[in-house]
């Protein structure tokens, strides 16, 4: 039985170039699994799916290396696991040394183990790499002001007295901004709340 398997790391991201790189194998559409996860480990639903079909002379086709994963000791345990453990092939399309199917003796295993250490080691170092650069971003757009995490949460009821002021034209509507600190667009959602509360029966 031949599968294959398919990762992009977000939802909005594309599959369509490894499924193309997957049509002259014939895969059955139903034996193409699916993920769009990061590669930073294996908990992966659909992964764990395809390695619970995967039989004793399957074969798996993938269409790069990083795309089974991107840590380097997990690759190796799974691709261990693949061959070892379940005794079925795995087929990497844009590195023709990681073909289990093809040299099946002492030296062209050698070399496959060989590759495969390399290749899960560049994989694991782009991604940390990744993460660096990431870093690097945001402390930098910090030093530049801008804010990150979750937007302010305002109390209406608290701020209330505040809103009447302004409508009692005791303060300007930039007066009222400053003291509840929000932008002129929270101000007015804001207002909204506090027109409910004054409206309400309970009030």
């Amino acid at each position: 039985m031949i599968y294959a398997y398919v990762r992009v790391s977000a939802k909005d991201q594309n599959e369509d170039r490894q499924l193309t790189a997957l049509k002259e194998y014939n895969v059955s559409p139903g034996n193409i699994y699916i993920d769009k996860q990061s590669g930073k480990d294996f908990e992966r639903l659909n992964y764990k799916r395809l390695i619970g079909k995967l039989k004793k002379g399957d074969l798996l086709i993938i269409k790069s290396i990083d795309r089974l994963g991107r840590n380097y000791n997990e690759i190796l345990r799974q691709w261990q696991k693949i061959t070892k453990t379940i005794k079925a092939d795995i087929k990497v399309l844009d590195m023709e040394l990681l073909d289990t199917t093809r040299q099946k003796d002492l030296i062209g295993t050698l070399i496959s183990d060989i590759v495969l250490q390399l290749l899960s080691y560049v994989a694991e170092n782009e991604r940390l790499n990744i993460k660096q650069r990431q870093a690097e971003g945001i402390a930098a757009a910090r030093e530049r002001g801008v804010k990150f995490g979750r937007p302010k949460i305002y109390d209406a009821p608290k701020l209330l007295p505040v809103y009447l002021r302004y409508k009692n034209k005791e303060i300007t509507q930039k007066e009222a901004l400053k003291l509840i600190g929000c932008s002129e667009r929270t101000y007015y959602k804001l207002v909204k709340e506090f027109e409910m509360l004054i409206d309400s029966p309970d009030n």
